[in-house]
């Protein structure tokens, strides 16, 4: 498994792309839609800010402080969280969940909030990474779809995420046509 130190430095490199990828969108190419049931960019980019500010990062937040309602001590990943970190990515199929209200990202409002909210993200996550060396790794969260995750495996998770998102990022660009 890699260091969060490492994942950390990748993590900050896949936040410069989608940032530089940014700038080159204007707020109507962010709103795009091909489709009702496909998300816009932006919603894409609010729901990489959201997930890891409300629910990754709080997991590791709630692993960090030992509060011992929430945690799971006993249990195993799934087969497909298994999977996940001994390749160390998620594979590279496209992962489609129903449209609701609950999990659909509201579009952005400006790029201003998207730039914002990712720069938010590192800055969490240069803070958290701090703090895993203490974290116990008996101390875990559940995923809803790779089981209990202790403080670092969350970390992990993040930068997975965001780098997994970046074929969606080139897949909605080439549906547009904005490559």
């Amino acid at each position: 498994m890699r260091s969060t130190d490492e994942a950390l430095q990748e993590f900050e490199a896949t936040v410069e792309r989608y940032l530089s990828e940014l700038e080159n969108l204007d707020m109507e190419q962010l709103l795009k839609k091909t489709n009702e049931e496909e998300w816009s960019i932006g919603q894409m980019y609010m729901h990489l800010i959201q997930s890891a500010q409300f629910m990754h990062l709080n997991h590791i937040d709630q692993c960090l402080a030992e509060s011992e309602a929430s945690l799971v001590h006993t249990g195993e990943k799934t087969e497909q969280g298994r999977a996940v970190f001994e390749l160390g990515s998620f594979p590279p199929i496209r992962i489609q969940v129903p449209a609701s209200p609950h999990y659909t990202p509201q579009q952005p409002e400006s790029k201003q909030q998207l730039s914002k909210g990712l720069r938010g993200v590192v800055e969490r996550m240069k803070r958290t990474e701090s703090a895993l060396s203490q974290a116990p790794e008996r101390n875990k969260m559940p995923h809803p779809r790779l089981g209990p995750l202790n403080a670092k495996e969350w970390f992990l998770l993040i930068e997975m995420h965001y780098r997994h998102h970046l074929l969606q990022l080139d897949r909605l660009k080439r549906e547009l046509n904005l490559v």
